[in-house]
């Protein structure tokens, strides 16, 4: 069997990740960069779970046939007494052929399919996605405010990751018989996310052992899970007032701004990018005073500075999602 197995699977488990992003995402209101970063996300954690098996089968038949070579020559009866050969090989019936699966992958392309996964998945997990969504968080107006806002936010997450590659560093480095290569800081880098990871693993899972074992047992008693449901019924229309609340002052505080800041100011674009990103209600009660004329120059030191709208900007954005969000919890 060649690696067209392989070739259909990777195929398969594309359109079912393709499929899943269509499902459960909007291709027209999406970014082409944000759905790409997706599905590349889901297509490589897909891949792993799907090309596994293929490997576990391919690497136990390898391994069946390095067995058979290695008890080949004590089959072979000797030049001793006939006897004496027959007392010391073992019987032929005991040896299992080794049967090809229909899942054989051919040397040579599995270890090079691993490494650009792996690879990937690095780039993706360490670089792309998360300055991805600090960009989309952002509060900037401009590409490079956002990516400034990206990096700074950025900082303390790329910080523990480069703390513990700068430790494994400095310990090969001083080590007097260790020479650094190319292929020693490729292992270095590995050896620090993986120690990222297993740290993060580690707290998550000890949460998980605890949390899920206690949610199955209070799920079995009916009087406890009624109070409980109250209880997180109460909690989220709370949450769900707190959030309103949240977001009228927060649009109180965009329509003071919007009408300070007349249309012949050159922070008004500023002012129409935050307004566009209001719910519909509040901006046909806000509406842009376009009717209003005032000469900026007499004033300008009382305007909200472009550090300021900045912040206002990324406090509606997260408003207005925490607020949706609440209402589709309470649906």
């Amino acid at each position: 069997m060649s690696g067209a197995v392989l070739a259909v699977e990777m195929l398969v488990v594309f359109f079912l990740a393709l499929f899943l992003l269509h499902r459960y995402g909007d291709f027209r209101k999406q970014q082409r960069m944000v759905l790409f970063g997706t599905l590349l996300a889901w297509y490589l954690c897909f891949l792993i779970v799907f090309i596994l098996p293929l490997d576990v089968s391919t690497t136990v038949y390898k391994q069946c046939l390095k067995d058979h070579e290695q008890q080949r020559p004590t089959l072979s009866p000797g030049p001793s007494n006939h006897s004496t050969s027959n007392s010391t090989a073992p019987p032929t019936s005991s040896v299992q052929p080794c049967f090809q699966p229909w899942s054989f992958i051919p040397d040579g392309i599995l270890p090079v399919f691993w490494r650009v996964v792996y690879w990937t998945s690095q780039c993706l997990t360490w670089l792309l996605l998360p300055f991805m969504q600090s960009y989309a968080r952002s509060g900037g107006f401009s590409i490079t405010g956002k990516i400034k806002t990206a990096l700074i936010e950025n900082a303390i997450y790329y910080g523990t990751y480069l703390l513990i590659f700068g430790s494994l560093l400095i310990y090969v480095a001083v080590h007097p018989q260790w020479h650094l290569t190319w292929s020693q800081l490729q292992t270095i880098g590995i050896t620090a996310a993986n120690t990222w990871g297993l740290f993060l693993l580690v707290l998550l899972l000890g949460y998980g052992l605890v949390d899920i074992p206690r949610s199955y047992w209070d799920a079995s008693r009916q009087g406890q899970l009624l109070i409980r449901t109250y209880f997180k019924a109460s909690k989220l229309m709370t949450e769900k007032a707190d959030a309103e609340e949240t977001l009228e002052d927060v649009m109180e505080e965009v329509r003071k701004v919007s009408e300070s800041i007349k249309y012949n100011h050159p922070h008004r674009k500023f002012i129409d990018t935050i307004l566009r990103k209001c719910p519909l209600d509040y901006q046909e009660k806000m509406g842009r005073n376009m009717d209003d004329y005032e000469d900026f120059e007499d004033k300008q030191n009382c305007d909200p500075s472009e550090k300021s709208l900045v912040r206002l900007h990324k406090q509606v954005r997260h408003t207005h999602t925490h607020t949706h969000t609440t209402e589709t919890h309470t649906l």
